[in-house]
């Protein structure tokens, strides 16, 4: 379920890169296009959670995913808000949802959280 109006940026999120690790942060829909275009083109495998400020349970796994792309660096990490991107993340009917990429294409996807399956999923998708 989405929220009409937006609370703001996204939670918890930081813009040092060194806290972040590799994490990058798609502040709107064309930022999150511009990163969507460089994962199918740079074929790297990347994970993109995708969340909302109003989500708890969004709120809850953010922390440990921005801990998790300190882990898995060969992951490209990224977060966007549904909020602050509406148009392109249109498809997003839960959150969290977390969609895998690997050689530009999408090959898996979860609903839900959980720190140690989504643990798992980035091992298996490194």
């Amino acid at each position: 379920m989405r929220k009409q109006e937006s609370e703001g940026a996204s939670p918890d999120l930081e813009s040092d890169p060194n806290r972040n690790g590799n994490l990058k942060i798609a502040p709107s829909d064309q930022s999150l296009l511009t990163i969507l275009d460089d994962i199918r083109s740079s074929k790297s495998p990347a994970v993109i959670n995708y969340g909302a400020s109003w989500c708890g349970v969004c709120s809850q796994i953010l922390p440990a995913f921005q801990e998790l792309s300190k882990s898995f660096s060969r992951l490209t990490f990224v977060y966007a808000d549904i909020d602050e991107c509406p148009e392109t993340t249109r498809h997003i009917r839960y959150t969290p949802t977390f969609q895998f990429y690997r050689d530009g294409e999408k090959v898996d996807e979860m609903f839900g959280a959980g720190e140690d399956r989504l643990h798992d999923r980035l091992w298996l998708h490194s």
